[in-house]
């Protein structure tokens, strides 16, 4: 091919990337795009303003009539979709804003996923067409106020008591918690750890939000109360046991965040483009200077980095060879470039970069939340610490 003939370089797809994606995986990502453009991005500066999330329900159900709950779950109402295009919808969803992402990661990911991997028949048929359809909202109980990177020292404990099961403790930083439906809850047995499939309406359930938050500010996120929970013997998961189950779990989670993180980043990256495009100073745009290019062309390089990163993965899992030490690879690299990405459009806006006129530091600051959730920095070092080295470092 000539140089004549060659297409004309994007600084959206400066790579070309998207000439990996088939029709299918295009379709879905401008329909999230789309959805998320008419109804989020108009109200979200003053949702994250007032540290609200509202009409989360109806949202919820309109994600689930996109099929963007459980996407990448086979049957029982899910749609089956590949894991690329799961990861394509998590990069809209988290561009318009992280909490959006984070309600349908918890749902589909966690939730959902937990119940479809480990549950029974019968928890399958009673909850997953529900939740894929946004008709009832999933949470996740795993952290606990003393014990986030380290769920082995969890407290909460599951008792038996006749055939009957009952449950006491605390979870911690729980998205969708108060206006959940079904909880997956996390204990200590005598058995080992075990999950639950809880209907938070059971007595002694209950879910207080946690409020004066500065990141994810329109998500819902509360604290999980389990006061002598009483649940039926067939309330347990059947094919989980041990830690095996809830980190297997956050594996699944932990991939849309490595497409999830970079919507954030894109959307400031544009966000600081245009601006260097048009702000003047000394008599001409700021982009013309060469520190805010070298600013811009790093910016560009890391994320296209990332998203080829992303894709790498996306096929990996889709041909079932997405080994969990390349799970913490990408949200290693992914969270940690995508909010320096944040931090760098920031400088490039001056003093307009922290107005919520602006993206940048509302996705900054979520992104603070993302850079530690589902396994801080120092967890992902260590565990690619341990496969690199052959060495356990962790305690």
């Amino acid at each position: 091919m000539s140089a004549g003939t060659l297409p004309p370089f994007d600084p959206d797809d400066p790579l070309g990337i998207d000439d990996l994606l088939e029709p299918e995986d295009l379709a879905v990502r401008s329909t999230v795009r789309k959805w998320a453009a008419d109804r989020v991005l108009p109200h979200i500066a003053d949702w994250y303003e007032r540290g609200e999330l509202p009409g989360i329900r109806e949202l919820t159900r309109e994600l689930g009539s996109l099929g963007a709950l459980g996407m990448s779950l086979s049957g029982y109402g899910c749609t089956g979709a590949g894991a690329v295009q799961y990861g394509l919808a998590c990069l809209e969803l988290e561009a318009a804003d992280s909490g959006i992402r984070s309600l349908v990661s918890v749902q589909g990911s966690l939730a959902m996923y937990a119940i479809h991997r480990f549950g029974s028949e019968e928890q399958k048929q009673r909850w997953l067409p529900r939740m894929a359809a946004g008709e009832v909202i999933g949470c996740f109980g795993l952290t606990e106020p003393d014990h986030g990177s380290d769920p082995a020292g969890m407290r909460t404990y599951a008792k038996r008591d006749g055939t009957d099961w009952v449950l006491t403790g605390r979870k911690m930083w729980i998205t969708n918690g108060s206006v959940a439906g079904v909880a997956v809850v996390w204990a200590r047995t005598d058995e080992g750890i075990r999950g639950f499939v809880v209907p938070t309406d059971t007595p002694g359930f209950s879910a207080p939000e946690i409020k004066h938050k500065w990141s994810l500010r329109a998500s819902v996120t509360s604290e999980l109360i389990l006061d002598e929970v009483r649940l039926p013997a067939d309330a347990v998961l059947p094919e989980a046991t041990g830690l095996r189950g809830p980190l297997s779990c956050l594996s699944h989670a932990r991939y849309g965040i490595i497409w999830g993180a970079l919507g954030a980043a894109r959307s400031s990256f544009a966000s600081a483009l245009e601006y260097a495009r048009s702000r003047e100073q000394f008599g001409r745009p700021i982009g013309g200077f060469q520190l805010t290019q070298a600013k811009l062309a790093d910016m560009a390089v890391e994320l296209h980095k990332g998203v080829l990163l992303a894709h790498h993965l996306g096929r990996r899992m889709d041909a079932g060879r997405l080994r969990p030490e390349q799970v913490s690879f990408g949200k290693l690299n992914n969270v940690r470039e995508a909010i320096e990405i944040c931090r760098t459009a920031r400088t490039i806006l001056g003093a307009n970069g922290i107005s919520l006129e602006y993206p940048v530091m509302r996705h900054a600051t979520n992104l603070e939340s993302v850079l530690t959730y589902e396994g801080t920095v120092e967890m992902h070092q260590l565990v690619l610490g341990k496969a690199l080295t052959g060495l356990d470092a962790f305690r």
